[in-house]
């Protein structure tokens, strides 16, 4: 029988899931671009960075066919191998791409300024770490392997090969929550820098967080984007924040240094009885 005595504690945040490549490492997530680009091109069919981008966050395999779908990329398999992609083509474009994303991954793994003291301070305040990721199980250990070496290492990582479905579904996410033992969901935020990472944590019932400046949307490194001109730097910005609101992200942030703000804004809205 319910204690009648008994005051339920105000819902605060207990938990956060993590994006990898652009979110807590490899700024500009640039390490799968360059690995898509090379497969394809070992094939012989060329696709530019903006193609290898537009999927992202998907489980690779998923990304290659999403990629294979685009009319450009379809007429030159066509062109060349006198028919149009199917799945055994997927699978081949794929076999490519795997040994190549491998090479690359551990150069790849730096954690994007400010994770490392924003991790520690969460943690410092009783919240669970997550991941999840559309890299492969094998993928995603070359990376936390590099990554923790560095200072970043989550609580619990799940992988797009170790779910039932990867992105936008919410398998990854749940599986994550039950790992940590943290429930409801909306005791959880979802930290992501791609649409299919916003359309993740909404289908799992999470506030979802994109960021721009560090992501997929502006697709640069620290450098090549402190080297261009401050007004081309702000239009790439709002680009990526635009798209990423359109996605129905709860809050677009540039970078790192806004967390702060945007968990104490939600964990008010949790206070007050808002859910997302």
């Amino acid at each position: 029988m319910r204690n009648p005595h008994h005051t339920p504690q105000p819902l605060q945040i207990r938990a956060v899931i993590l994006d990898w490549a652009g979110t807590a490492v490899d700024f500009g997530s640039r390490a799968p671009v360059h690995a898509f680009v090379a497969a394809f091109a070992e094939l012989g069919v060329r696709i530019s960075d903006a193609d290898a981008r537009g999927p992202m966050g998907l489980a690779k395999r998923d990304h290659v066919a999403a990629v294979m779908r685009l009319s450009h990329v379809a007429a030159q398999w066509q062109a060349r191998y006198g028919h149009a992609p199917g799945e055994d083509d997927v699978d081949r474009v794929y076999g490519a791409f795997v040994p190549t994303q491998m090479a690359v991954l551990a150069d790849f793994a730096a954690p994007i300024p400010g994770v490392v003291a924003t991790v520690a301070q969460w943690r410092a305040a009783g919240i669970r770490i997550g991941s999840s990721t559309g890299y492969t199980a094998a993928m995603l250990a070359v990376v936390a392997k590099a990554a923790a070496a560095q200072g970043y290492a989550p609580d619990a990582a799940v992988a797009a090969d170790q779910a039932p479905a990867g992105r936008p579904a919410p398998a990854m996410v749940w599986q994550n929550l039950q790992a940590l033992g943290v429930w409801p969901p909306a005791a959880a935020v979802k930290i992501g820098d791609t649409v299919a990472d916003v359309a993740e944590g909404l289908n799992a019932g999470l506030w979802s967080v994109a960021l721009t400046t560090c992501g997929n949307e502006v697709g640069l490194s620290e450098a090549e984007l402190a080297a261009l001109p401050a007004a081309e730097q702000q239009t790439r910005i709002a680009a990526a924040r635009a798209k990423l609101e359109q996605a129905g992200a709860h809050y677009v942030v540039a970078d790192w240094s806004e967390m702060p703000g945007v968990f104490a804004d939600i964990n008010a809205r949790l206070a007050a009885g808002e859910r997302p």
